[in-house]
């Protein structure tokens, strides 16, 4: 690549300072690559500049997805292109030292975190630029009939538990504590800055697809065949926000195995089963659940983010069935929760749980270790299915101390959980769902929260295979990732990495449990004998070096190290980053070029989140007073003032990508008001403003005046005096989905499935569910439905069992038989339309009986429910 040819280059004029004063080397990025299939091989490239008149040390701390394998590290100066290697973490530093100590060029890429990375590029002569490029592949994932493609693009700032203590190892702006000790390695200066990011990736998936994104507006430019050329609209991007790409009408993830191998070497395979569990699904009793939902009601989560989580707590409440059992917790600073125990699923409990939600209210900092654990020690019963529901926008320090302890306390329950907004730590997310053998939600702002979350609460109790055992015959295969195979969920797909000498046919056999009965399946497999799928390689080594990096806690000091050293040989034999494996690039410098003496150290401020505005920033140069009152981790809530706390949060900025802001005057100098300052990324709701919405979909409630229940006890019981259930909406047949009116219906369902709508007899909730579901029918909502399917089910199930008990004291007839009119339209799939079928044949009266022959009519249907809508 040239230099000079960079469209992330800002114009010339552009000089960015930092809080010291000094020029910001950093001058853009780019992100291009491309989409194969269902993974992504793609290439960051950070292009520097020196401005200063001696050598400087960049030092820029930056995000790549937490599920990624870094397969590649180069380095472009003077005209030349250099390739890293990959060498033992404290052996590829003492390399660079030596290298920068002796007046060479040279670039470091260290993992911090698996999400967070810092580029280290030294001995940058004056005037001179240099672009660092860094590979990474990726496996996309499902959503909702799309696939989906994240890339985050800043560290933004993480609540810091903890007390204060340890060496610093880096130019962070946070200090080490006993509960995070690398806070100072993943904690960038945020400021104001005018580099952005470009985009360049093609999208070639073998059929036309749509190409959206929630978060930027994009451009999209055919070419030839099914390719398609993704940019942004407006050329460059502020660094501020996760960019998100879905590719609508994607093929999705195919059911197979896929290879890489050249002739005479060893291969690699991606082996993937969608699995079919309909058919002994059906069979089965429902098994009964224990769900715990755990909410962030952080400051940060204020406005729609909170909005829409309360819908869609509600929305998943009516998941629930009768025999199942519940609690909510909700977390900021401390937690207080509906009940200490959890308590069975009735209408009385449900109306309880409402109002609870309902007085919710956005305050104070992230301490989520404490109500995780509180949530999976109320799942105590091993006989029952066992989840917990997380919602949180939250960045905090400890991932891995909370992923530990949750696990090992949790043992057997599944966490689901869902990141909320634009910048949370995917690796928190993912891991806890990875672990616990859930799943992972990640919802950018512009993405309907509600949607996601109840969505996949459906995929949460869908029936699964457990106690997976996997054994290939007829072939030979090795170093399998995960080790440990994950749960089999009906229509999830399941895909499992490793390594082949020899190509050949066979079978997969895969024995577990489910509901109790043996499960068996055979999946035909052929290693190809040569193969080419770019990026495998590094997929499958990134999984697998992930996997020993997790099984590393809990050993003993003898076996961690002879486990490390594992981690490292295959980092470096497959070229992979890893915790304890970096990347180094060395240029070998003669004459003028060799610079002499140890260059300054520039670390690289990066862009406030999107939604914290210019305001946040305008508190570095703040009196020290204005900082006295801060919120900090560790233990109490403490705040500040109205106009202090209300300086920190501006409205959302708007999802259109928007040029970055120009650049600022030189800032002075804020010592030790820096650090303190970027605390205050989760204010205390309290003390803010609620920005006023110009545009409040109709599936959005305001908040209420009422003051924040619940106090700083640990647990609160029972509801908050001051909450008030959701307001009943509109008559359904006048529901709209389109602005979120839907969601209003079902958030109206009572507790047994069905509707009722003033007439509170058994016969007015026929008639109300009846009509409901006749709206659903209007929408184009039915039990198959990826959002309200398994609520539309719900209330199938209970309206059959309804039109039994009224036919058996008589005197319904006609009412019965529109309802089940209404019932059948709206079932999807064999086991329901033969329950509605089944209820229709055993009713005594003609006039119920008559519609068996009318089934397969949806006009003749839909005309007997309109004449229910007419009485």
């Amino acid at each position: 690549m040239n230099p000079s040819h960079d469209p992330s280059h800002p114009s010339p004029m552009s000089c960015l300072r930092t809080s010291e004063g000094h020029p910001v080397p950093l001058l853009g990025v780019s992100l291009s690559g491309e989409v194969l299939g269902g993974a992504a091989r793609l290439v960051v490239r950070q292009r520097y500049r020196n401005e200063e008149r001696r050598p400087i040390e960049a030092i820029y701390t930056f995000p790549l997805p937490g599920e990624a394998s870094i397969a590649g590290f180069a380095m472009e100066c003077a005209g030349r292109r250099l390739e890293g290697e990959v060498k033992e973490r404290e052996a590829a530093f003492q390399a660079y030292d030596e290298a920068i100590a002796t007046g060479h060029g040279a670039a470091l890429l260290d993992e911090e975190r698996r999400n967070v990375f810092t580029a280290s590029v030294g001995n940058l002569l004056p005037g001179e630029e240099t672009v660092v490029e860094v590979t990474f592949v990726q496996a996309l994932t499902a959503d909702e009939g799309a696939l989906r493609l994240m890339i985050p693009t800043l560290v933004a700032p993480r609540y810091i538990p903890g007390a204060a203590g340890g060496d610093r190892t880096a130019h962070g702006v946070q200090e080490p504590t006993g509960d995070v000790p690398d806070a100072d390695r993943i904690s960038p200066e945020i400021a104001r800055v005018d580099y952005g990011i470009t985009v360049d990736i093609v999208f070639d998936l073998g059929r036309d697809v749509a190409i959206e994104s929630p978060s930027h507006a994009l451009s999209v430019r055919r070419e030839e065949g099914y390719r398609q050329r993704v940019s942004l609209r407006n050329d460059k991007a502020a660094l501020d926000r996760d960019i998100v790409l879905l590719a609508a009408g994607a093929p999705g993830v195919q059911a197979g195995v896929v290879c890489d191998r050249t002739k005479g070497q060893e291969g690699t395979f991606a082996l993937t089963v969608v699995p079919d569990l309909f058919d002994v699904h059906a069979k089965r009793a429902s098994s009964r659940r224990d769900v715990v939902f755990v909410v962030d009601v952080s400051g940060s989560m204020q406005g729609e983010s909170l909005d829409q989580a309360k819908r869609a707590l509600r929305l998943c409440l009516r998941h629930l069935a009768e025999g199942d059992r519940f609690g909510v917790i909700a977390f900021s600073s401390d937690f207080e929760a509906l009940e200490k125990a959890i308590t069975p699923f009735t209408q009385t409990t449900l109306k309880a749980a409402d109002a609870f939600v309902e007085g919710l209210r956005a305050d104070g900092g992230t301490e989520m270790l404490e109500p995780l654990l509180a949530a999976v020690g109320m799942l105590g019963d091993a006989e029952r299915d066992r989840v917990v529901v997380l919602l949180t926008d939250g960045q905090v320090g400890n991932e891995a101390q909370i992923v530990d302890r949750v696990v090992k306390q949790g043992k057997g329950a599944r966490i689901y959980t869902f990141g909320i907004g634009t910048n949370v730590s995917d690796v928190l997310v993912n891991d806890l769902a990875r672990r616990t053998e859930g799943a992972a939600e990640f919802i950018h702002p512009g993405e309907r929260i509600d949607e996601k979350v109840t969505a996949q609460f459906a995929r949460a109790t869908a029936v699964r295979v457990t106690g997976l055992e996997a054994r290939f015959e007829g072939i030979d295969v090795g170093e399998l990732a995960p080790a440990e195979r994950p749960a089999l969920v009906d229509g999830e797909p399941w895909v499992l990495y490793g390594r082949y000498g020899q190509p050949g046919m066979g079978r997969l056999s895969l024995r577990g449990t489910l509901r109790g009965e043996r499960f068996h399946l055979e999946v035909p497999v052929e290693l190809a004998a040569e193969a080419s799928r770019p990026g495998l390689e590094a997929l499958w080594a990134g999984a697998r070096v992930r996997e020993l990096e997790e099984s590393e806690r809990g050993l003993g000091a003898k076996r961690a190290e002879a486990m490390r050293k594992r981690i490292v040989d295959l980092a470096v034999r497959h070229r992979v980053a890893s915790k304890h494996a970096s990347f180094v690039v060395i240029e070998r410098r003669t004459g003028d070029r060799r610079a002499h003496g140890q260059p300054e150290a520039r670390p690289v401020p990066v862009s406030a989140p999107a939604g914290w505005g210019t305001s946040s920033l305008d508190l570095l140069a703040a009196p020290e007073a204005a900082f006295a009152a801060m919120p900090v981790g560790g233990g109490g809530r403490r705040r500040g003032g109205p106009d202090v706390m209300r300086s920190l949060v501006s409205a959302p900025a708007p999802m259109a990508a928007a040029a970055p802001p120009s650049p600022p005057k030189p800032a002075p100098a804020a010592g030790g008001l820096l650090a303190r300052a970027k605390q205050l990324f989760q204010p205390s709701a309290a003390a803010v403003a609620a920005p006023a919405s110009a545009d409040r979909s109709a599936g959005s409630f305001a908040p209420p005046s009422a003051p924040a229940p619940g106090g700083p006890a640990s647990l609160h019981h029972g509801p908050p005096p001051a909450a008030a259930a959701p307001a009943p909406s509109a008559v359904p047949g006048g529901v709209s989905s389109k602005g979120g009116g839907l969601g209003l219906l079902f958030e109206e369902q009572l507790a047994s499935g069905l509707w009722e709508r003033g007439d509170s007899t058994d016969l007015g909730r026929l008639s109300s569910t009846a009509l409901c579901l006749a709206t659903c029918h209007d929408e184009g909502v039915d039990s198959a439905h990826p959002i309200y399917g398994a609520q539309v089910a719900k209330a199938i199930e209970a309206l059959c069992a309804l039109a039994e008990s009224l036919l058996q004291r008589g005197g319904a007839d006609g009412a019965v038989a529109a309802a089940l009119a209404a019932a059948y339209l709206v079932a999807s799939g064999r086991r329901l339309r033969a329950q509605v079928r089944d209820a229709v044949a055993a009713a005594a009266p003609e006039a119920v009986r008559a519609l068996l022959g009318e089934l397969g009519d949806a006009e003749v249907l839909r005309r007997r429910v309109e004449e229910l809508r007419g009485a």
